[in-house]
C-alpha cells in the first residue's frame, strides 16, 4: 500500500474539493437553519456527477455512485488496485470538508447503495445499481445491537410481507428505495436477519415523521413504518437460506463497506475545523512552527499538534480499510478501527477548535460550531464508538459475539 494519492484519482479529488468549496460551503448555513428543506442546488450537481460516473465506468476508473459499478470493478480487476472504495473515501473526505449534511443528501449516494454493492447479485445490480438507496436498520428497541431487530419478513409465495418500524433512516424520505433489515424467522435469532430492497411508493411503507436533530440538518432523517408491506422475493439481498452457523455475517458485510465511508466523513469535517482554526489563529499572530521544540511552543499550538496527530491516525486507518476492501482482503476489524478512531477524533477536534477560539468558535459567524454539531453523528451511526471497540476486541481475541458482549 502506497500512501501517496493515486494519480488517476487526483482529478476526482480536485472536483470534489471544488464542489465542497463553491457549492456546499455557500449554502451550508442556509440549510442548517432550514431543517428538512430540500437543497435544490444539489439537483444540477447530481446530474453532473452522473455524467462523471458514466465516464469513469467506461474508462474503468472508480467512482462513488453506482453499486453496480463497484461490484463490477471487484470482478474485473486483478492484483493491487484502488477501486470504488478508495474513490468513495477520498471523494467524501473532500465533500465533508464542505458540509456533512449536504454530502449525505446527494441524490443516488445513499448508505443503502453500499449494502446493495456488498451483497447484490447481477440481476439486482441491474435493477438497483443506479437508484438512490437509504438504509433502515435502527428500531425503537434496537440501536447498536443489530441482532435485536424486531421487524419481520414473512415469506408468502413469491413475496415477503414486511412488518415493523424503523427510525433514524438517513434520506428515508428522499431516497428511491430503502434497504430494510428484517428477520425471516425470529425463533432462529440473528442468523435469520436479511436485508430487502423496498422501493419508494410500495403499499404499506409509510414515512411517519422527520426527526429534528442536533446536526446534519440538511439531511432528512425519517421514521418509517411497514404494515403488511409486500415486496418480491427477488428483492432479498444475498442468500435466502438461514445458516445458523454463519450467523448474519452476510448482512453485516455491509458495514465493512460503509464504516470506512463514515470514517472518511469524519476525517473531512475534522480537517475543515483544523484548517479554519489555523487561519483564525494566524490572524491573531499564533502560528505553528514545526521546527520549534514542543516545550517552547505556544500552548494553543501544542494542542493543535495533538489534534493533527489524531487526525492523521484516523485518515491512515480509513485509507487502509478502504484499500483492503478494494483488494479483496477481509477488513472487518480495520473498518471498525477506522470508524472508532475517526468518529472519536472528529468529535474531539471540532469541539476542541471551538474551545480554542472561544467566542469566535462558538458564534454562528463561523461554521466551526456547526461542524462540532455535525460531527457527533459520525461517532454514532453505522455502529457507536462502544460497538466498534467491542468488534475490534472480538477480532483481536478471537471471540464470538456470544463469548464477548
Amino acid at each position: 500500500m502506497h500512501l501517496e494519492t493515486p494519480k488517476k484519482l487526483r482529478p476526482l479529488i480536485h472536483q470534489a474539493r471544488q464542489v465542497a468549496e463553491n457549492v456546499f460551503r455557500p449554502i451550508s448555513r442556509k440549510y442548517d437553519r432550514a431543517e428538512h428543506a430540500y437543497p435544490v442546488e444539489l439537483d444540477m450537481l447530481a446530474a453532473i456527477m452522473d455524467g462523471m460516473n458514466h465516464a469513469a465506468a467506461e474508462s474503468g476508473q472508480g467512482q462513488s455512485a453506482g453499486a453496480g459499478q463497484l461490484k463490477q470493478q471487484r470482478r474485473n480487476h486483478e492484483g493491487v488496485h484502488n477501486g470504488a472504495n478508495m474513490t468513495t473515501v477520498l471523494g467524501l473526505q473532500e465533500l465533508c470538508w464542505g458540509d456533512v449534511g449536504l454530502a449525505l443528501t446527494l441524490p443516488r449516494q445513499g448508505l443503502g447503495n453500499a449494502a446493495i454493492a456488498a451483497v447484490a447479485n447481477d440481476e439486482q445490480l441491474q435493477r438497483f445499481g443506479h437508484c438512490w438507496a437509504a438504509m433502515a436498520i435502527t428500531e425503537p428497541g434496537a440501536g447498536s445491537d443489530s441482532a435485536a431487530i424486531r421487524t419481520t419478513a414473512q415469506r408468502d409465495g413469491d413475496d415477503y410481507i414486511i412488518n415493523g418500524e424503523k427510525i433514524y433512516v438517513t434520506s428515508g424520505e428522499r431516497a428511491d428505495a430503502v434497504v430494510v433489515w428484517a428477520s425471516v424467522d425470529r425463533s432462529l435469532g440473528r442468523a435469520a436477519i436479511k436485508s430487502f430492497v423496498v422501493e419508494k411508493g410500495t403499499p404499506g411503507m409509510d414515512v411517519v415523521r422527520l426527526e429534528k436533530k442536533l446536526g446534519i440538518k440538511a439531511s432528512d432523517t425519517a421514521a418509517i413504518t411497514f404494515t403488511d408491506c409486500r415486496v418480491p422475493a427477488s428483492n432479498l439481498l444475498g442468500s435466502a437460506e438461514v445458516n445458523v452457523d454463519q450467523g448474519f455475517a452476510g448482512v453485516m458485510q455491509t458495514f465493512d463497506n460503509t464504516r470506512p465511508v463514515v470514517a472518511a466523513m469524519a476525517v473531512g469535517v475534522a480537517r475543515a475545523a483544523l484548517d479554519r482554526c489555523r487561519e483564525i489563529l494566524a490572524n491573531y499572530g499564533i502560528q505553528a512552527d514545526y521546527k520549534q521544540p514542543l516545550k517552547t511552543s505556544h500552548s494553543v499550538v501544542t494542542q493543535l499538534y495533538r489534534y493533527e496527530a489524531d487526525w492523521e491516525a484516523a485518515r491512515l486507518l480509513t485509507l487502509k480499510a478502504a484499500w483492503m476492501a478494494d483488494n479483496g482482503q477481509p477488513n472487518s476489524k480495520e473498518a471498525s478501527m477506522a470508524k472508532a478512531k475517526a468518529g472519536r477524533a472528529a468529535n474531539a477536534i471540532t469541539l476542541g477548535c471551538v474551545e480554542l477560539l472561544g467566542s469566535v468558535g462558538y458564534s454562528e459567524d463561523e461554521l466551526l460550531e456547526k461542524w462540532a454539531r455535525d460531527s457527533k453523528i459520525l461517532d454514532i451511526f453505522e455502529g457507536t464508538q462502544q460497538i466498534q471497540q467491542l468488534i475490534v476486541a472480538r477480532r483481536l481475541l478471537g471471540k464470538t459475539s456470544a463469548e464477548l458482549k
